[in-house]
C-alpha cells in the first residue's frame, strides 16, 4: 500500500519536472512563479490530537495567456467565470469584462493527519477522533481581474495507509523524541478520492487604507468543495496591516486552493526590500461530508464520531518578507468539528514559507 502512495507522489514529481510545451499535455510548462510550503501543527498549541498535522507544497505560475494552459487547466476553465465558462458561472463570478483577464495555473501535494488524544492505546480510543490520513495531488486554475480572483482545483487523493500519515508521524516523533501513537491499525481504510474546489476572493476596498509605507488591505471570500473526501461550503475574509505590504495577497493557511500569487490583475512592484505586517480573519463553514469523520464514502465504516454541520475559525498572525522570500505564522482557533470532541475550541499554528522566482 505504501508503495502505491509513493509511486503516486513520485509520478507527480517526475511528470512536473518533465512538463513540456505540448498543449495536449495535462501540465503546462514551468516558468516564473511562487513555490510555497505550508505546515499546520497543533504542537504550536501544546496539544497533539484531532487535526494534528497538515503539510502542503504548492507551485503557481506567473500571469499567463490562455494558450499556455495545459489540458487539465483548460478543462477547469468551464468553471472559471471567463468567456469559455458555463453560463451560470459567468453570472455567479461577477467579472465585468471576461475578455480582460489574467490566468495562473498551479500544482499541489497535500497530506493531512488526524489522531485521537490517547497515544498509548493499541486500539481506537472510544469517543475520541478516529485515526485518519489523506494524501492528495491538486491541479488548479486561477483567473483574475482588478477586483476578483476565481480559483478552481481538482484534487485526486487517497485515505488510509496509502496516505503515509502513520509513517510521516512516526518519523517526526522519532526525530523529536515524542512517544508514537500506537493505534494506526484502526485508521479509516484506503479509498481513492476526487474533489473539486471553487473559491472566489474579492478585494475588500472598504478596508483599503494607506499612509506612506503603512497600509491596510483585505479580501473577502466564499467557496465550495464537492468530493468524496470532503463536501463543504464556506464564507469569510482576512485582512493585513503593516509596512510595505507585498502586492501578493497570499493565503496564510493550508486550505482549499491555497497558493501564493499576485492575486489581482496588477503589475505593482514590491516596495523596498522589506515587508512586515500583521493579519487577521475569520471563516464560517458548513460541512455536509467529511471522510475523516463520516468514514470513506464507498465503505461501510463507522468512525465512532458524529460530525458537526457548522464549524467556525478565527485566526491572526504576522508575516515578514525580504526581497523574494516571505515567512508567515498564523494561529487558528476552531470550534468543535464533532460532537464527542473534548476541550471545546481547538487551536493550531500554521507556518508558510514562500519563494518568488
Amino acid at each position: 500500500m505504501k508503495r502505491r502512495a509513493l509511486s503516486l507522489a513520485g509520478w507527480t514529481i517526475l511528470t512536473l519536472a518533465a512538463a513540456r510545451a505540448d498543449r495536449d499535455s495535462p501540465l503546462p510548462d514551468w516558468g516564473e512563479g511562487y513555490l510555497t510550503t505550508y505546515l499546520d501543527n497543533d504542537l504550536f498549541a501544546n496539544t497533539d490530537r484531532d487535526y494534528t498535522n497538515g503539510v502542503r507544497m504548492s507551485w503557481i505560475s506567473s500571469n499567463r495567456n490562455v494558450s499556455e494552459l495545459g489540458s487539465v487547466q483548460r478543462m477547469l476553465r468551464r468553471l472559471s467565470g471567463d468567456a469559455d465558462s458555463f453560463g451560470v458561472f459567468k453570472q455567479l463570478t461577477g467579472f465585468e469584462d471576461p475578455a480582460d483577464l489574467q490566468y495562473n495555473y498551479g500544482f499541489s501535494l497535500t497530506q493531512l493527519m488526524f489522531t485521537p488524544e490517547t497515544a498509548a492505546s493499541y486500539v481506537q480510543p472510544v469517543g475520541e477522533r478516529r485515526y485518519a490520513g489523506w494524501l492528495g495531488i491538486g491541479f488548479s486554475l486561477h483567473v483574475k481581474d482588478d477586483h476578483i480572483l476565481n480559483s478552481i482545483e481538482l484534487t485526486l487523493g487517497t485515505t488510509g495507509s496509502n496516505s503515509l500519515a502513520e509513517s510521516s508521524q512516526d518519523f517526526i516523533h522519532s526525530i523529536r523524541g515524542i512517544d508514537k501513537f500506537n493505534g494506526w491499525d484502526y485508521q479509516i481504510p484506503n479509498e481513492i478520492t476526487a474533489d473539486l474546489s471553487f473559491v472566489q476572493k474579492r478585494r475588500a476596498d472598504f478596508v483599503k487604507w494607506n499612509y506612506g509605507a503603512f497600509r491596510m488591505d483585505g479580501l473577502t471570500e466564499w467557496g465550495a468543495r464537492l468530493g468524496s473526501f470532503r463536501t463543504s461550503a464556506h464564507i469569510g475574509g482576512f485582512f493585513r496591516a503593516g509596512f510595505n505590504l507585498p502586492p501578493d495577497f497570499s493565503d496564510p493557511r493550508l486550505s482549499e486552493t491555497a497558493y501564493s500569487n499576485q492575486y489581482f490583475d496588477t503589475d505593482d512592484p514590491y516596495v523596498g526590500n522589506w515587508s512586515l505586517y500583521m493579519l487577521f480573519g475569520a471563516t464560517g463553514r458548513g460541512v455536509a461530508f467529511d471522510a475523516t469523520l463520516d468514514g470513506p464514502l464507498f465503505h461501510d465504516f463507522k468512525t465512532g464520531n458524529h460530525r458537526e454541520p457548522f464549524v467556525a475559525d478565527v485566526f491572526c498572525g504576522a508575516g515578514v518578507r525580504y526581497r523574494q522570500i516571505e515567512l508567515s505564522y498564523v494561529h487558528t482557533w476552531r470550534t468543535e468539528e464533532y460532537k464527542e470532541q473534548r476541550g471545546g475550541i481547538a487551536d493550531f499554528g500554521s507556518v508558510a514559507l514562500r519563494l518568488r522566482f
